[in-house]
């Protein structure tokens, strides 16, 4: 699993309309500054998660303010009300959703971005104090190629195995690509405590949600025999129990949340699956919960 081999996977999603950057003096219009910033999260959405996970893992509460919104969305398209005069100050008029992960800059009271990979690794690379090298020199081209691997391998190859609108060969041929993707992670993980070794990466928050989301959410749509063969990955699971145990990992795991955001919006039938869990999530979540969110306004 090379990191030319990752990074050279297309990526279906479009690019965000909002995807400013924040830069490291005042030229760049977005400079880093402590507090002026603020986080929209929805910790049921994977890419929301994922966020908060970098963000806790950098200690940012202080600095970077996070607002806590619904798991479940209250507007159409997944829209997130409470997020649409954000949208409509950023843009007049703006016709799409007003969807969440959003990173906001409360000097203007407008977004900044809504692109989750740009978004942690700003905060990393303008807010982090060096304790923690979630981007570590010479890595960053491989966390992008495992943040690809997690959304077409897994994420995406869960997904349309469990489509009730797909034939056999269709499904099928998902979960081939799915396995193949499982193992290739799992080799991986022999080599090391981590993703890309012995040291935690934003590569590692990557796989963790996609894990997660591969748990709680697609093996539902899945018969029971394709779930333990997710499951005969030893340790790829015991990472993502290792991972879960650690406070800026499962203290933000909702899980009622994401399954309530699931069946609030999921149109699919629920397979044999959905009976093998795969992880005692809650087994493994540390004591007492951390939490991320800032009630100032």
């Amino acid at each position: 699993m090379s990191a030319h081999d990752l990074t050279a996977l297309p990526t279906p999603r479009p690019v965000p309309v909002f995807r400013g950057r924040i830069g490291r003096d005042a030229r760049s219009g977005h400079y880093a500054v402590p507090r002026r910033y603020r986080l929209h999260l929805s910790l049921a959405c994977p890419h929301c998660l994922r966020t908060a996970v970098v963000h806790s893992l950098l200690g940012l509460e202080a600095d970077c303010p996070v607002t806590l919104l619904p798991a479940v969305p209250d507007g159409p398209g997944g829209e997130h009300c409470e997020l649409r005069p954000l949208y409509e100050a950023s843009a007049h008029h703006y016709p799409g959703a007003a969807v969440a992960p959003v990173l906001s800059d409360d000097w203007s009271g407008r977004i900044v971005s809504t692109h989750a990979p740009d978004i942690m690794r700003d905060l990393a690379r303008h807010f982090g104090t060096g304790a923690v090298a979630l981007y570590p020199p010479g890595a960053e081209a491989e966390i992008e190629g495992v943040r690809r691997l997690c959304e077409l391998g897994v994420d995406a190859a869960a997904q349309r195995a469990g489509r009730v609108d797909a034939d056999a060969e269709e499904r099928a041929a998902a979960l081939g690509s799915l396995l193949r993707t499982l193992g290739a992670l799992e080799g991986r993980l022999a080599e090391g405590e981590y993703l890309l070794g012995g040291q935690l990466t934003a590569a590692d928050v990557e796989l963790w949600v996609s894990l997660v989301q591969l748990d709680t959410v697609h093996r539902w749509h899945l018969d029971a025999a394709a779930v333990h063969r997710i499951a005969d990955h030893p340790r790829l699971w015991a990472y993502a129990r290792a991972l879960a145990a650690h406070p800026a990992f499962g203290g933000l795991l909702d899980l009622d949340g994401i399954a309530r955001r699931h069946h609030a919006h999921c149109r699919g039938l629920e397979a044999a699956g959905a009976a093998v869990r795969i992880v005692d999530w809650c087994g493994h979540l540390p004591e007492p919960a951390r939490t991320v969110v800032d009630t100032r306004r």
